[in-house]
C-alpha cells in the first residue's frame, strides 16, 4: 500500500511538472504581434478645429424612429461646407435620402481600388432634457480642456475629424494617389436604412466597390485590461449582428387588483424576462474575441500572459472574469436585453396583455434564428408568444474580415505612428455600425475610431456627459490625415 501511494504521488508529481513545463513553453513562445513604425511628428491643430466640432455639436441632429429634425440637418449642412471651403469646392458631393452625403476625392491613379472612410451625423436623444449633465448636451461647450456634448464620442467626432484632415491636406495642394470616397448617414442610430442603405445602394449600381471601408468602432482605450499598462487600440474586425423580438402575453381576461389571480399578464412577463437574466447563451472565445487576446496578451504583465498564453486550460477562468463586467460580457456571448415595456391602464385594474421589446446583439457565427430560439426555449411558457419586432431592421452579423490585408494593414501602421504607445489588436465591435449595409462592397470592413478615452469615458457612450479631450480630438485628427497619406502607398 505504502509503495502504491509512493507511486501515486510520484505520478502526480510529474504530472505537475508537466503541466508547468508545459505552461513555461506556451509563454515563452507567446510572443509580441506588434509591428514596429517610427512615430510620426504630430502635426500642430489650431483651435479652430476644435471649434467646429464644438459648433458642429449644437445642432441637435436626433434621428428617431419617427421623425428627424429636418432644421438641425439643414443647419449642420450649411455649417459644413461653410466651415470647410476647400472640400466643398474640390470634392464631389452627392446628397442621399435627404441628409446623407457622399464625397468623393479622385486618386491620380485608376488602378488602385478606392477606400471609403463613414461616419454618422445622427445622434442619440438625450434622457430627461440632460439634467443630470454637467454642461447642455447640445451646449458645444469647451471646458476644461474638454468638448462637450452629443456627438462628441458618436459620431459627429469621425466626421469632423474626416472633414478637418481632407482640409488639410487640400491647403497643400496634395493629391491622392487612390480615390477617397466619404460616406456620411443620417439615421444609424435607428438602423440606418435612409442614409447608409441607401448610400450603398448607389454604390452599387455603379459598381463601385473598395479595398477597405473604415467605419466608427472600437477606441483606444487606457487601463482596457488588467495587467496592460499602455492603451488598447482595438481594429473590429467583427461586429454584432441585430434584432428585437417583441415577448407578448394575451390573456382571456385580466380582473380587479383587489383580488389577484396567480400568474397575471405583467407577472408572466415578468417572469420570462427573469429567465434570460438569470440564464444568458452560453459564453464563448473565439473568432475576433480571441485573436484580440493574442494580439494583447503578450504585452500584459507574467500572470496575465500565462493565462493568454495558455488559453486552451485557462479558458473557464477568462470567461468568468469577463463575465463580471457588462462590456466583457457581451464579447463572450449573444445577448438578450429588454429596453421597452407596455402594460396596464389604470392603476386597479390588471391588464390582459403586457409586451416587452427585447434588443438582441449576436455572436458571429450565430443567428438571429438561434437567438429566437434560445429565448424560446429559455422562456419554456407558450402563454409568452416571442416573435420579431414590427419594424425591427434585423440583421445577421456580417462576415469577419481578414487581418491579413491592406486595409489592416494600413489602419494598424496609422495607429501605430500616430499613437506609438499603443498596443493594437483585432477585436469584435459588440454594437451594430452602418458599415452592416456595405457588405456587399468590400470584404474588408474595419470598424475603428481613433479617440483615445478611459475606460471610464466609455459609458458616455448614449448617456451622460459625453465628451472628447481637446488633445484626443487633435489626435484624431492625424490620424485621419495620416491614413490618407499611408492608404495612397
Amino acid at each position: 500500500m505504502r509503495r502504491l501511494r509512493r507511486l501515486i504521488f510520484a505520478l502526480i508529481i510529474l504530472g505537475l511538472i508537466a503541466v508547468a513545463t508545459l505552461f513555461t513553453v506556451n509563454t515563452i513562445s507567446f510572443s509580441s504581434k506588434q509591428i514596429n513604425v517610427e512615430a510620426i511628428e504630430p502635426l500642430k491643430i489650431s483651435y479652430e478645429a476644435v471649434a467646429r466640432l464644438a459648433a458642429a455639436v449644437k445642432y441637435p441632429t436626433v434621428s428617431l424612429e419617427e421623425s428627424i429634425d429636418t432644421a438641425a440637418f439643414r443647419g449642420l449642412d450649411t455649417f459644413f461646407w461653410k466651415s470647410f471651403p476647400l472640400v466643398d469646392s474640390m470634392l464631389e458631393r452627392e446628397t442621399i435620402g435627404g441628409f446623407s452625403y457622399i464625397l468623393k476625392w479622385p486618386g491620380q491613379n485608376a488602378r488602385l481600388a478606392p477606400i471609403l472612410l463613414m461616419a454618422h451625423l445622427d445622434v442619440v436623444p438625450v434622457e430627461d432634457a440632460g439634467s443630470r449633465w454637467t454642461v447642455k448636451p447640445f451646449s458645444g461647450m469647451v471646458k476644461d480642456e474638454f468638448i462637450w456634448g452629443r456627438g462628441t464620442l458618436d459620431d459627429k467626432v469621425s466626421a469632423c475629424g474626416i472633414l478637418e484632415a481632407v482640409e488639410l491636406l487640400l491647403e497643400v495642394d496634395y493629391a491622392p494617389q487612390r480615390t477617397v470616397f466619404i460616406a456620411f448617414g443620417h439615421d444609424e442610430e435607428v438602423g440606418g436604412g435612409n442614409g447608409a442603405g441607401m448610400i450603398a445602394q448607389a454604390f452599387k449600381k455603379r459598381n463601385i466597390t473598395f479595398d477597405y471601408i473604415l467605419d466608427e468602432g472600437s477606441l483606444i482605450v487606457e487601463n482596457a485590461l488588467s495587467g496592460l499598462d499602455e492603451p488598447l487600440a482595438l481594429i473590429g474586425v467583427a461586429e454584432k449582428g441585430y434584432a428585437t423580438l417583441d415577448l407578448s402575453v394575451n390573456l382571456p381576461e385580466g380582473g380587479h387588483a383587489s383580488m389577484p389571480p396567480k400568474g397575471s399578464a405583467i407577472n408572466i412577463l415578468g417572469n420570462a424576462l427573469v429567465k434570460l437574466e438569470n440564464n444568458p447563451s452560453p459564453a464563448k472565445i473565439e473568432g475576433a474575441v480571441k485573436d484580440m487576446f493574442e494580439y494583447a496578451g503578450p504585452e500584459m504583465g507574467l500572470f496575465q500572459k500565462v493565462v493568454f498564453a495558455n488559453l486552451q486550460w485557462t479558458e473557464t477562468l477568462v470567461k468568468l472574469q469577463m463575465a463580471a463586467a457588462p462590456s466583457s460580457n457581451a464579447m463572450l456571448r449573444s445577448t438578450t436585453a429588454p429596453t421597452i415595456i407596455h402594460s396596464g391602464f389604470k392603476e386597479n385594474v390588471l391588464p390582459t396583455k403586457a409586451i416587452a421589446k427585447l434588443n438582441c446583439r449576436i455572436l458571429p457565427g450565430e443567428s438571429v434564428k438561434e437567438v429566437m430560439n434560445y429565448v424560446f426555449k429559455t422562456i419554456d411558457d407558450n402563454r409568452v408568444v416571442v416573435s420579431l419586432g414590427n419594424g425591427s431592421q434585423a440583421s445577421e452579423p456580417p462576415p469577419v474580415s481578414d487581418q491579413n490585408t491592406f486595409g489592416y494593414s494600413v489602419i494598424q501602421t496609422t495607429i501605430r505612428q500616430v499613437f506609438p504607445e499603443a498596443v493594437v489588436a483585432p477585436a469584435l465591435v459588440v454594437g451594430t455600425t452602418d458599415s452592416r449595409h456595405f457588405q456587399d462592397l468590400s470584404p474588408n470592413i474595419y470598424r475603428f475610431l481613433p479617440a483615445q478615452v478611459s475606460k471610464d469615458d466609455l459609458k458616455r457612450f448614449h448617456g451622460v456627459d459625453e465628451r472628447i479631450g481637446v488633445k484626443a480630438y487633435e489626435q484624431v485628427i492625424r490620424f485621419y490625415r495620416q491614413l490618407i497619406l499611408n492608404s495612397g502607398k
